[in-house]
């Protein structure tokens, strides 16, 4: 079996996009999540998927058939990614936090992209749920990326082109 520690130092280096993913509880309060596993998973039917943590609050919240935001973020919003990072009270990480309701769902403003949709299903991924979500709306804006790599934020930087 693989050493724990060479795992998590590989996957370390692997670059991450920063998303916060929300959702609106049945007490119609804004719940959120950091998570740095978000991918595309199809184009047809349009598909993404992100894994949270099975001891994850935000996960009571997104059962197949709930609808979910995916706040995808700029590189100027690494403050909000680290205060959705944290463990806390249901709906508090919200305290403080410019946002607004978009599609129903708490979206968070100068973000670089938006995307939400319904949770298609779980899938067992050990410590993690991965979690299907059909793809209903989205949006990019020019803003650069945050991403997250050897433990620190940063953003993309395209390579120059060979002559």
């Amino acid at each position: 079996m693989i050493d724990r520690d060479a795992f998590v130092e590989l996957m370390s280096g692997v670059c991450a996009p920063v998303t916060v993913i929300t959702a609106t509880g049945a007490d119609r309060r804004p719940h959120g999540s950091t998570v740095s596993s978000f991918a595309s998973l199809s184009l047809d039917p349009p598909l993404v998927s992100f894994a949270l943590d099975r001891a994850s609050g935000l996960l009571n919240h997104l059962q197949p058939g709930d609808r979910v935001g995916v706040n995808i973020l700029g590189a100027h919003q690494r403050a909000l990614a680290s205060a959705f990072a944290r463990r806390s009270q249901e709906g508090s990480k919200f305290d403080g936090v410019a946002w607004t309701r978009r599609a129903g769902l708490p979206h968070l403003p100068e973000s670089a992209g938006w995307t939400a949709g319904l949770v298609q299903r779980h899938v067992d991924g050990g410590d993690h749920i991965l979690l299907v979500v059909c793809v209903e709306e989205a949006e990019t804006t020019p803003v650069p990326p945050l991403t997250y790599a050897r433990r620190v934020f940063g953003t993309h930087t395209p390579l120059a082109v060979a002559s």
